[in-house]
């Protein structure tokens, strides 16, 4: 396994649209395995003063499944990051995803993905998130890269 790049929360904005309170990673790494296959890790720290574990539940805080979906998803997009110069990723799918452990402020959501397949503008990913090495949510997800000039 080869260290290919690796962004802190600063840099991934200098690739991706999103900003607080709607960013969702604080590192991405992409890695080359032995085949040449890419895959990626991404990390986000749960402190428990996000916005979505305000409400969600009072009394005992825990990460809602659609933002552990968009975790998924924003951590992958290190895997397509050639292709976003200019353009704006969009979920065009979340498929087969299941929650297996619930994420609680003070974990570390450590997703890790793939590109299954490419179509085009159309990027097909499987991604699985964990906790302390638990999986917690896993999926596949699928994006479509819009032109920024047409938003």
């Amino acid at each position: 396994m080869k260290t290919i790049l690796t962004l802190n929360r600063e840099q991934i904005k200098e690739h991706l649209p999103h900003r607080e309170p709607m960013l969702l990673v604080d590192e991405m790494v992409l890695f080359e395995d032995e085949n040449g296959k890419q895959y990626c890790t991404g990390k986000l720290h749960i402190t428990g003063d996000e916005y979505f574990v305000n409400g969600h539940f009072p009394g005992y805080p825990v990460v809602p499944g659609v933002i552990l979906c968009e975790i998924m998803g924003q951590s992958s997009s290190i895997l397509m990051l050639e292709a976003l110069k200019g353009r704006t990723p969009f979920f065009t799918g979340i498929d087969d995803v299941r929650f297996k452990k619930q994420v609680r402020p003070n974990d570390t959501v450590e997703v890790t993905a793939k590109i299954t397949s490419q179509r085009g503008p159309l990027f097909f990913v499987d991604a699985t998130a964990k906790v302390d090495g638990e999986v917690c949510a896993s999926g596949k997800l699928s994006f479509a890269l819009i032109d920024s000039s047409t938003l």
